[in-house]
């Protein structure tokens, strides 16, 4: 993949720079992660974020490797930092280490690169996981044209959740070093064994053995506690002779065993990168781009054995939701079959009363069951997974292991299961009920539930009749009765086109409550018209797109709700509870892109000037791809302009949806 560069003021305005991110992941769960100069803005920043109990359980345990030489009696510090009190309202006190003046370049090609240059060196850092190890490797290549330089490369250690933050106190470890190598245990769990191994120079003990008060911009944004700190019992002095050019790393790892061959680690990930890009088979920037992001998600479930994904970077686990939505873009539209079925597998493994899980929760506790749509976004996840994969080998595989869950599925839906889901006698799907929250629009703080959509929500009987067409298309495969599902199938489209309709606003109804319907525009309709079975006139259709394009489409996203509606809310900031407000009031996300896109050019078709416009909505999103986490797509975006980021830096349904809708949809007709 070509690398995205960032430069100039960019690197150099610290305000700037700290508003881009990078991350990489590991494949079992663990990630690194922080701005593009250095400065970590987030408790779930690190260089190594371990995953303890694969995908979960994750733990900073190396927050990263500070720099800085001397040469010539003047010394030069690469520490970029942000240091100060603890968020207060009111005000407090914030100073920042600006070592990013040195920084010329920052690099991201599936790697991390920072190349930095200071009196008469430069220096070239990269970052590099071991895939499918808690190990990650911190190489230099420095080039000294002027007098001896000694460098000093100072490690500040943790163990702590990534969600959480530590205190001086809090930072307690067995240590012992050698020459070569520091070795760590954390008092509260001994079990954890942290090494550090430099492949040069030396290992000294340091008399500053605690890095104090470093602040998280992105966590006095959200009103949160700010403040973190690490342990520095150690760093590595290393003399780089005049006139030469040396190399050096770190490696930091939990694991037992690791490859202490940087070089050949960083060559074996390239490899990976490069086989994925591949086996994609695609000759395009974007959607390598996006190929390579959606490898960011897919994770080794150690419960299962299988491949399971990450909802979204940097906290997110395993939803059910988002997974199904997602599975099309990250493992069908890059050709990776196996993973594909290892998903549909693992979530198969846990349907329970006819319900694919909502969550997997970080603690790897029971699943949680509360959603109506997982389970018929499911139905869809399968349908594309035999559509890309159409071979005798996955439909028998399908009908062994997936098949008797769809019938259990729909069985469930048509007499009633958990959370008030139930069929109605016209044929839809009804759903929720007092301060349950079962749709993706899920918000609910206490006995406060921002968008209850309770009754028939509009995407939910969209999905239930794609699930019934799906059921009746395989079981004319399977050689069984398609006409119980043909004749529900054509019940709820009678009842949809009736019931749905809004005729004053020219759309569909939000939701059909029990004692009135909803009226306010919101995206959900897209899906009416998106899935591979619809059930509207062209006609319909086509006024849905007009609607959702005129008062949704947002650059980077849809927004959540029409801004002429009194519940609008335009910017996604603040404490929990002003970002509660706002997130499915009028907050702009990324994945419904994906649905809308497919929606747009089914309607209008593929002709020149249907296709130039596209290309015009999607740039927003091209540009986002250096402007919030480098190389990734956020989770959610500001319905106001400038439609900043916000939420996880990378989601995986975002990445998903908008690269499975651009190869499918966009970039055969360009």
């Amino acid at each position: 993949m070509k690398p995205y560069h960032v430069t100039g003021d960019a690197l150099s305005v610290f305000k700037e720079g700290i508003s881009r991110e990078w991350v990489m992941t590991n494949g079992i769960g663990g990630y690194a992660g922080s701005s593009v100069i250095g400065a970590h803005t987030r408790k779930h920043h690190g260089y190594l974020i371990a995953s303890l109990h694969p995908p979960v359980e994750r733990y900073v345990i190396l927050s990263k490797v500070t720099e800085r030489f001397t040469s010539g009696g003047a010394v030069f510090d690469f520490e970029t930092s942000q240091r100060g009190e603890n968020y207060k309202e009111g005000g407090f006190r914030s100073e920042c280490v600006e070592g990013q003046k040195y920084l010329k370049d920052f690099a991201y090609d599936g790697l991390v690169h920072f190349s930095y240059q200071a009196g008469d060196c430069s220096v070239e850092k990269t970052l590099c996981f071991e895939h499918g190890k808690n190990t990650i490797a911190v190489s230099y290549e420095i080039t000294n044209n002027g007098a001896d330089a000694v460098f000093y490369f100072t490690p500040l250690f943790n163990y702590r959740a990534h969600h959480d933050g530590s205190s001086v106190s809090d930072l307690k470890f067995e240590t012992r070093h050698t020459r070569h190598h520091m070795y760590l245990t954390p008092e509260k769990n001994k079990e954890i064994k942290i090494r550090l191994i430099a492949t040069d120079g030396e290992v000294v003990e340091r008399e500053q053995r605690f890095d104090e008060n470093m602040q998280l911009q992105t966590e006095i944004n959200v009103e949160a506690d700010c403040i973190d700190n690490n342990f520095t019992p150690y760093e590595v002095k290393y003399t780089v002779p005049a006139g030469k050019k040396r190399k050096i790393a770190l490696i930091c790892t939990i694991e037992a065993s690791y490859n202490r061959n940087v070089e050949e680690t960083i060559e074996n990930e390239y490899r990976r990168l490069n086989g994925i890009i591949k086996t994609a088979g695609y000759r395009d920037q974007f959607a390598n781009t996006l190929v390579l992001a959606a490898d960011q998600f897919l994770a080794y479930r150690q419960s299962t054995g299988l491949t399971t994904v990450l909802a979204g970077l940097p906290w997110f686990t395993d939803w059910g939701r988002d997974t199904m939505i997602a599975l099309t873009g990250l493992t069908l539209a890059t050709k990776r079959f196996d993973e594909a079925r290892d998903i549909l597998t693992t979530f198969a493994m846990y349907v329970k009363d006819g319900l694919v899980p909502n969550m997997f929760p970080d603690e790897g506790t029971e699943p949680l069951y509360n959603t109506v749509d997982a389970s018929l976004w499911y139905f869809y996840a399968v349908h594309k997974f035999l559509t890309y994969s159409d071979t005798p080998k996955n439909y028998a595989y399908v009908k062994e292991h997936i098949y008797p869950k769809l019938k259990e599925i729909i069985e469930a839906y048509k007499n009633g299961t958990g959370f008030s889901i139930f069929m109605d006698e016209d044929g839809l799907i009804s759903a929720g009920s007092g301060l349950d929250q079962v749709t993706w629009m899920d918000v609910r703080v206490g006995d406060w539930v921002a968008t209850p959509r309770h009754g028939k929500p509009v995407e939910i009987n969209a999905l239930w009749y794609n699930a019934l067409k799906v059921m009746e298309s395989l079981s004319v495969y399977y050689d069984e009765d398609p006409e119980p599902y043909h004749l529900l199938a054509e019940q709820v489209r009678e009842s949809f086109n009736r019931e749905f309709w809004n005729e004053e606003k020219e759309c569909l109804y939000d939701v059909l409550e029990p004692d009135k319907k909803d009226d306010k525009v919101r995206p959900n309709q897209i899906y009416a018209v998106s899935l591979p079975y619809t059930m509207m006139s062209k006609e319909r259709e086509k006024r849905v797109v007009e609607k959702v394009k005129d008062e949704l489409y947002a650059g980077c996203g849809l927004r959540s709700l029409a801004p002429e509606d009194p519940d609008y809310h335009g910017v996604y900031s603040g404490c929990l509870a002003k970002r509660d407000a706002a997130y499915h009031q009028g907050t702009a996300w990324g994945f419904l892109l994906g649905g809308f896109f497919t929606a747009y050019i089914k309607v209008y078709g593929h002709s020149a000037q249907t296709m130039e416009r596209v290309k015009e909505m999607l740039l927003p999103v091209q540009k986002h791809l250096t402007k919030g986490c480098v190389g990734t797509i956020a989770e959610i975006f500001d319905g106001n302009a400038p439609h900043t980021s916000r939420g996880c830096y990378g989601q995986a349904w975002s990445v998903g949806e908008i690269l499975r809708a651009y190869t499918e949809d966009i970039l055969p007709f360009l």
